[in-house]
């Protein structure tokens, strides 16, 4: 007969596999619809683009290689792509400084709340998330009647005397900019203030009985301590700025292009899937490296902290 011990695990095995079996059918589906899109995507990128849209099952590497180069139409050399390479180090470089910006404004932010007393922390988040509420189509174009020619900042700066002819802010790389910061600042504010509000400002009080300044204090206290807020709250706002497609959109005129605009334009009047497909990879790829940056400093920061 069996021992006890050996029905107990017996009893165990069956239930861990009865438990695979209840949720296989639903790991299948969303390894199939997390991965079939994707997979569509990659075959796509290495076929030949149809004449009108779509593509031809003909394999063919035009795609990546249309990414970064461009084929001259007279004698088919082949030479950078000045229109695609402008559209990388704009959305890199837009992203960027809104990663940057969106700190630079949601750290005190987030300081301020953290600092407040409990009953009144709750508000201050409401407020926080209040633009959550409404979709970001409209928050776009709220943006648009602010920092148009006949926008509220042109008629404060006009009526005050400081100008005498609207500022062109519409249709440039600087509308793109405030309109993502507006957009993606409450995902900066909140990681970090999740992480301030756990901190324990006795620390901060004694670095101050030691004669420590306020930039020691935050440099050497305060910012280690909620370093993987900050990480945080930067990836969740680079990504999405990265991939922008709205925003450039209506503020950008449709002129200053992302890289959201450029894979779109690609498959629609581009006609050029393949390219579209490509591109869409090469996001992904940016967004990964983020991704992988993100993990190793948080990784290292609660090795650290430990």
């Amino acid at each position: 007969m069996a021992s006890a011990e050996e029905v107990a695990k017996e009893a165990e095995r069956r239930d861990i596999r009865d438990r695979w079996l209840l949720s296989a059918p639903a790991l299948i589906i969303i390894f199939l619809a997390a991965t079939g899109p994707l997979l569509i995507v990659v075959i796509y990128s290495f076929l030949t683009p149809g004449p009108y849209g779509g593509v031809v099952w003909k394999f063919s590497t035009d795609g990546w290689l249309s990414v970064l180069m461009q084929r001259d139409i007279f004698d088919d050399t082949l030479a950078f792509a000045d229109a695609h390479l402008s559209i990388f180090w704009r959305s890199i470089s837009l992203s960027f400084y809104t990663t940057v910006l969106t700190l630079f404004f949601g750290f005190p932010t987030a300081y301020f709340i953290a600092t407040r007393p409990p009953k009144t922390r709750e508000v201050w988040v409401f407020l926080v998330t209040i633009p959550f509420w409404t979709n970001l189509l409209i928050r776009t174009f709220a943006m648009q009647q602010v920092i148009r020619n006949e926008g509220l900042v042109n008629t404060a700066l006009m009526a005050l005397g400081i100008i005498k002819q609207p500022l062109q802010i519409m249709n440039t790389d600087a509308a793109i900019l405030l309109g993502m910061i507006y957009v993606y600042l409450p995902l900066m504010v909140l990681p970090i203030y999740a992480s301030m509000e756990k901190l324990d400002f006795r620390l901060v009080e004694a670095g101050y009985d030691l004669y420590a300044g306020r930039w020691q204090v935050l440099r050497r206290i305060i910012f280690p301590l909620i370093k993987p807020g900050v990480i945080a709250g930067s990836i969740l706002v680079f990504i999405p700025s990265l991939g922008a497609y709205v925003i450039p959109r209506v503020l950008g005129g449709g002129k200053n292009m992302m890289l959201g605009n450029l894979i779109e334009l690609q498959f629609g009047a581009g006609r050029n899937w393949p390219l579209g497909a490509a591109i869409s990879i090469t996001l992904m790829v940016l967004v990964m490296i983020a991704l992988l940056f993100y993990v190793r400093n948080a990784s290292g920061s609660e090795g650290a902290h430990g």
